[in-house]
């Protein structure tokens, strides 16, 4: 890892465009889709975390088969947040594998095994204290 992964959030003007920026240097967007008054030039907070899962999946998977020297030649993660629409209590994340390339069923079940312990996967299935406070 990099370090304290650290992310700032600004919204100027625009109603919700939300500029982004992280430690590294990278910027992005974030925005609402327009129904709910946003421009759409950016995905939502919702599509953003789902994003954040699905990309920490396909690398922890692509990282483990290299490893392996498993003959993964590409994969897909498909994601969608209270598929069956809000439950009474919490929150369901779907999620769908894809594999490619000549896999046995071993390294199949064991990648997906593996997907549900992906860092992000435990950061959302385990205990979250989030901090907050005026600057």
């Amino acid at each position: 890892m990099s370090g304290t992964a650290t992310v700032t959030a600004v919204l100027r003007d625009a109603p919700y465009l939300v500029s982004l920026s992280d430690d590294l240097g990278h910027v992005w967007n974030a925005d609402e889709p327009a129904d709910l008054g946003g421009a759409n030039v950016g995905p939502a907070p919702d599509r953003l975390l789902l994003g954040s899962l699905a990309a920490c999946t396909a690398i922890t998977l692509k990282m483990v088969a290299t490893r392996k020297e498993w003959p993964l030649a590409g994969l897909r993660v498909e994601l969608a947040l209270n598929p069956e629409g809000k439950p009474a209590a919490g929150t369901d994340i779907t999620l769908r594998l894809v594999l490619e390339g000549d896999l046995d069923e071993t390294q199949r079940a064991e990648l997906l095994r593996i997907a549900t312990r992906c860092p992000m996967h435990r950061l959302l299935t385990g205990e979250v204290r989030i901090h907050t406070r005026l600057g």
